[in-house]
């Protein structure tokens, strides 16, 4: 649970700080790789799909930002972080639409050398092994696209499943602070407050494992369609 002035909140935003910044960094690679010679075109491929990993990841934290900011105490902290939060999405949002230009402009880029190849092999037949590479690397640059796509979804799913719970979990902390007024009301014992206690730290487990596994889940799913 974030504190005023948000001591796991600030991990997180400092975390997506970092990442922005690589992703920025990434992308002027790309853009300086697009418009040199074709020796970065092998490369290219696998520092997009780098690229749309790190902005996926961002979003994933932005979405967990979200939950956290909600549950600041002060409501001029709460403010403030809201801003932050809607700043590094705005931002991670504008360096995908980047990332999608750039695929964009390297599909259109192939299929006009591809073209060129084609009409060259009309007229002199001698052709074949410069459609092969283009083929090739036609090939590498649909398959980046497809990795990233499906990254995207995935990212996009756990960052759905985690928004659900951290409602879920505010409905059921609304819910547990009645019935612990009820229960003090009525004079209970000590020792049904701190079982309830010991199931909220339970809860928060559940939280972090469910956190870690979608992580993994990425993580392999990446691997293997690599």
């Amino acid at each position: 649970m974030a504190v005023e002035g948000g001591g796991t909140l600030s991990e997180l935003y400092q975390s997506s700080r970092r990442l922005l910044l690589k992703t920025r960094d990434g992308l002027e690679r790309l853009e300086r790789l697009e418009f040199s010679s074709s020796a970065g075109a092998v490369g290219s491929p696998e520092l997009a799909v780098a690229v749309r990993r790190d902005i996926a990841q961002i979003q994933t934290l932005c979405s967990d930002m979200d939950g956290l900011w909600r549950s600041v105490a002060s409501k001029p902290q709460r403010d403030l972080w809201k801003r932050k939060v809607e700043q590094v999405a705005e931002e991670a949002d504008s360096f995908r639409e980047s990332l999608d230009r750039y695929f964009q402009r390297q599909q259109k880029r192939m299929q006009e050398a591809q073209e060129r190849a084609e009409l060259l092999g009309r007229a002199n037949g001698e052709s074949s092994h410069v459609l092969r590479i283009f083929d090739e690397e036609a090939q590498a640059m649909q398959s980046a696209r497809n990795s990233s796509r499906m990254l995207e979804e995935a990212s996009a799913t756990g960052a759905a499943i985690l928004a659900k719970y951290s409602e879920q979990r505010d409905r059921l902390k609304g819910a547990q602070r009645k019935a612990l007024d009820v229960l003090n009301t009525l004079g209970l014992s000590n020792s049904v407050l701190r079982i309830i206690e010991r199931r909220n730290r339970v809860d928060q487990w559940i939280k972090y494992a469910g956190m870690i596994l979608t992580f993994v889940v990425v993580i392999a799913f990446l691997r293997w369609t690599r």
